[in-house]
């Protein structure tokens, strides 16, 4: 008995799956058609150049809506914990424009280089942004 309801089961499951890959996805609404947000950054890179221990790691990207519906940053996050990003959660309408706040800590002397993946539901929906530099002792 137990056999005879497992069997059923899996075939029901099998044809379940079978028809839902049978269905086509839907068409879209010709208002929708080429709709997408996009997302044009002024700069993606920053160099800091020479920065004292200590110093000024501020920078800002700034960046515009080009599409045709709200542009929402999902997620932007740091390649380590001395950089820390700073962005609205709101939606950002076409035309309009705002920009990502990165702090990056400056107590150790060295090389700088790291990147801010910005992730959003634009057409490009992933955007890795840089910066570059040196901190002096």
């Amino acid at each position: 008995m137990k056999k005879l309801v497992l069997l059923t089961l899996l075939v029901f499951g099998v044809s379940f799956g079978v028809m839902a890959q049978n269905n086509k996805p839907a068409t879209p609404n010709k208002n929708q058609v080429g709709s997408q947000a996009e997302i044009t950054f002024e700069k993606i890179e920053h160099d800091y150049g020479d920065v004292q221990k200590n110093g000024n790691g501020e920078t800002t990207f700034a960046y515009k809506n080009t599409g045709k519906i709200p542009l929402i940053l999902s997620n932007v996050r740091s390649s380590c914990g001395c950089t820390v990003p700073a962005w609205s959660r709101e939606p950002l309408m076409p035309g309009q424009t705002a920009s990502i706040r990165v702090k990056y800590n400056t107590a150790n002397p060295g090389p700088i280089n790291k990147t801010i993946t910005v992730e959003s539901n634009a057409k490009e929906n992933r955007v890795v942004l840089r910066i570059k530099g040196k901190v002096l002792n």
